[in-house]
């Protein structure tokens, strides 16, 4: 009598068993390719981390004093004083993440005497460069507004704190 059930067959694709899972059939050894190892996942990035990347390269440009609104600036100055309050890089820096795209609203305070529309657009450079190599995302638009400008005879924020205590 011969014995037609096949033993030893993984059940089919599609099957309660593999349901959940990508399986291709092949490979050597009975053993199932599963494709390149970088496509098994994902990867999210949140904004905070697009931020900080920006402010750093934005303050990486030879002419930005400083990033943020004066008011920001000002509570800035007093959360810097602030035991374990530390700087904030992202001071200034608004990002909107998707999930292969990403959007910078950056706000900048310059040097006097520098040409706005250069500093302006080394930032956009700087930050494009730094965001895209270290994320992988697109950036579609880095928007900079200059909304003070740092005259040589001026006190920096931090300066009058430091004299005020």
């Amino acid at each position: 009598m011969s014995d037609t059930t096949q033993q030893g067959n993984p059940e089919p694709i599609g099957s309660s068993a593999s349901e959940g899972r990508t399986l291709d059939k092949g490979g050597a050894g009975g053993r199932k390719v599963l494709g390149d190892p970088a496509t098994r996942g994902r990867t999210t990035i949140a904004d905070g981390v697009v931020e900080k990347i920006a402010g750093l390269a934005a303050r990486d440009v030879l002419g930005v004093h400083a990033m943020g609104t004066g008011l920001s600036r000002t509570f800035g100055a007093v959360r810097d004083r602030v035991p374990g309050g530390g700087r904030s890089v992202t001071r200034g820096v608004k990002a909107e993440v998707g999930e292969v795209q990403t959007a910078l609203d950056l706000d900048i305070v310059v040097e006097y005497g520098v040409s706005i529309v250069e500093v302006a657009r080394a930032v956009r450079e700087n930050v494009i460069a730094a965001v895209e190599r270290m994320t992988g995302l697109e950036v579609v638009e880095v928007n900079v507004a200059v909304g003070d400008v740092k005259l040589p005879d001026e006190e920096d924020d931090d300066d009058r704190e430091q004299r005020v205590q």
